[in-house]
């Protein structure tokens, strides 16, 4: 790893961590903002019509936009890091193609059930349901054999595939916290028996990631184990405990509140997630930070030229801030409780 400190005016060394920041924030805001679209999604199998059309309706403006992150994160590992780019999705191949498979089966079907006849729009509802699960799935599978550095033995495949149910939990628990935000009555209360449900697996996924990635890798564990470090990180799994335990309690006493038409405290369950996505995804960048792959492969090891790094990144530095300012300007748009679906 080249000295940043001494160093890091030099272009090969500065660009490499741009580009991996320009990434990392790709894909959090991915994670954050389809995650709770995906999340509705999983949440649909059950609801009668007219729920499962306000639920549509409750993302109907943001989801497209949403993904845009995942292409801008998976084109930045395109063209700055090619050598891990194609380390990293050959040997995810599968659980990728699943994946994309899953996110076209749910933008078909997104459209086609508002426009089918009734005896199909069924169908198309639970087409929009699996293709929810299976890319929540096979995006936790890959979070997972990341971290266990792409090994395809029995205890990776397994620990990916546990890891793939925590995240949909998560995606659950974030699509649950966004409905009862965005809707109203019978709907609202049952998104927080949904939430609640979703709360503890959520929680089992933060603790297998949280002891597994320092298991998996010495300089990991030294990293957050040795002195003073393990103090100075110490406040990161308290946060996250007291996140949980806000979500707990909230949830708790929404359907009081909620019975007596008092709409406080709605948005904190959805909050409180969203602090937890992002102290679990800063413990991951902390731990991870250099590599691309644990003890493989570094950031600068699979850069681009220092030259071709440039010409793209002014291309992003026109690119990231058009998106981030379209993103503001959908949500603050259509903010606000959801109204009926209609084309």
């Amino acid at each position: 790893m080249p000295d940043l400190i001494n160093n890091f005016g030099q272009p090969e060394v500065w660009l490499p961590v741009v580009f991996a920041l320009v990434m990392a924030l790709a894909m959090l805001a991915y994670v954050i903002l389809d995650g709770y679209d995906l999340g509705v999604g999983i949440l649909m199998r059950k609801p009668n019509n007219a729920q499962q059309d306000a639920m549509v309706a409750s993302i109907g403006p943001f989801w497209d936009a949403n993904e845009t992150w995942l292409v801008l994160g998976v084109g930045v590992l395109l063209v700055a890091f090619p050598l891990a780019h194609g380390m990293i999705l050959g040997a995810l191949y599968l659980p990728v193609a699943l994946m994309l498979v899953a996110l076209m089966l749910r933008g078909v079907a997104f459209d086609f059930r508002v426009k089918a006849r009734d005896e199909h729009k069924r169908l198309w509802n639970m087409a929009f349901h699996v293709g929810s699960v299976l890319a929540g799935w096979s995006q936790g599978f890959m979070l997972g054999a990341m971290i266990t550095g792409f090994v395809l033995d029995t205890a990776s495949v397994l620990f990916s595939s546990l890891i793939g149910l925590c995240l949909l939990a998560a995606y659950a628990l974030l699509g649950a916290g966004w409905l009862i935000i965005k809707t109203e009555g019978e709907l609202q209360l049952l998104a927080v028996g949904w939430a609640r449900r979703s709360l503890w697996l959520t929680a089992l996924g933060v603790l297998a990631i949280s002891v597994a990635t320092p298991w998996v890798s010495q300089s990991i564990f030294l990293k957050w184990f040795s002195f003073p470090n393990v103090i100075l990180l110490l406040p990161i799994p308290v946060a996250t405990l007291v996140l949980f335990y806000t979500i707990w309690r909230s949830l708790g006493r929404l359907p009081v509140r909620l019975a007596q038409g008092n709409q406080y405290g709605i948005g904190v369950p959805f909050g409180a997630t969203v602090g937890i996505f992002l102290l679990a995804f800063y413990g991951l960048g902390y731990s991870i930070f250099p590599w691309l792959i644990i003890d493989k492969v570094t950031i600068w090891q699979a850069a681009s030229s220092p030259a071709a790094l440039m010409v793209i990144f002014y291309g992003v530095a026109v690119v990231l801030p058009v998106i981030i300012a379209y993103t503001v300007y959908a949500y603050r748009i259509f903010w606000g409780k959801s109204t009926e679906l209609k084309y």
